[in-house]
């Protein structure tokens, strides 16, 4: 019997499934079971690509972003009563692709952590620190508990995307430390190192790259997503090649994945120059 319960948040602008999130949930569905539950309106011939890896598939939009989609997902698993049979509830979204690398030891390294609540990676700030809430795991004293059914139910479409950040993601981290719990993270990063070190996360054995950093520094940041792409598994590869295609376009993706020094630097100059034109650094 899987050991395992993940309730996966996707999005996907054209309302399709795509190859890495066909990829990244056949991954997951080797080591456990896997709610997903789309924030978008597939049609079903697109639902049936991915449901032979899902234990329930939902697919509607609802505009409530990842921890909507959370929130779907685990009121199925608990009101069809699946909850107690799973020691690990996880929490995960496609804001990235991978798994890059094999991911059996990162979840098997997460779960010999002494926390009860456990992100792949913490942010790091002067003022907060928080789990990063797109690959977080949950041991039963939480996922079981009223308060965190509490707050997983009242979540609910908010105006500004900065306020799900503050409220749902900096707001779990919060909430489990104010129940009496603890929490904690594999990777350790600073600031946007997520967005902005992919090769050095990569290197230190993080299976996943950000999204966000395909767009990053006006596209500075390709030789190394193109360094990930040489090294990972040759399958992930394909998977991400084929979605950043679709999402970015051919020719961007062309142009992205340079090693040229002299194209990179012009990329960070010119988003430097925009930075301070919108108000500085």
């Amino acid at each position: 019997m899987p050991d395992r319960l993940f309730l996966f948040a996707g999005y996907n602008k054209n309302n399709i499934v795509d190859d890495a999130l066909i990829y990244y949930v056949k991954a997951l569905s080797k080591h456990g079971d896997v709610i997903l539950c789309m924030d978008c309106d597939c049609s079903k011939s697109e639902i049936n690509k991915i449901n032979k890896y899902t234990l329930h598939t939902i697919a509607a939009r609802h505009g409530e972003y990842d921890f909507g989609s959370y929130k779907r997902a685990f009121q199925y698993a608990r009101d069809n009563d699946m909850l107690q049979k799973y020691n690990h509830v996880y929490l995960v979204n496609d804001s990235v692709f991978g798994p890059t690398i094999d991911i059996e030891q990162t979840l098997k390294s997460i779960e010999s952590k002494d926390s009860d609540a456990t992100g792949l990676i913490v942010s790091k700030h002067k003022t907060h620190s928080f789990m990063e809430s797109w690959f977080v795991c949950l041991d039963k004293k939480i996922f079981l508990s009223k308060w965190f059914d509490e707050f997983i139910s009242s979540v609910t479409t908010e105006k500004e995307k900065y306020i799900v950040t503050v409220k749902y993601e900096h707001g779990l981290s919060n909430l489990i430390k104010n129940n009496g719990c603890s929490w904690g993270g594999l990777f350790t990063i600073y600031g946007r190192e997520t967005y902005n070190q992919p090769k050095y996360l990569f290197r230190h054995g993080c299976p996943f790259v950000k999204k966000l950093s395909f767009t990053r520094h006006n596209g500075a940041l390709g030789a190394q997503i193109k360094y990930i792409l040489k090294h990972c598994d040759k399958d992930a590869a394909t998977a991400i090649m084929n979605s950043a295609n679709a999402l970015y376009g051919v020719e961007y993706m062309n142009r992205f994945l340079t090693n040229n020094i002299f194209k990179i630097v012009l990329r960070n100059i010119s988003y430097l120059k925009e930075k301070l034109k919108n108000g500085g650094i």
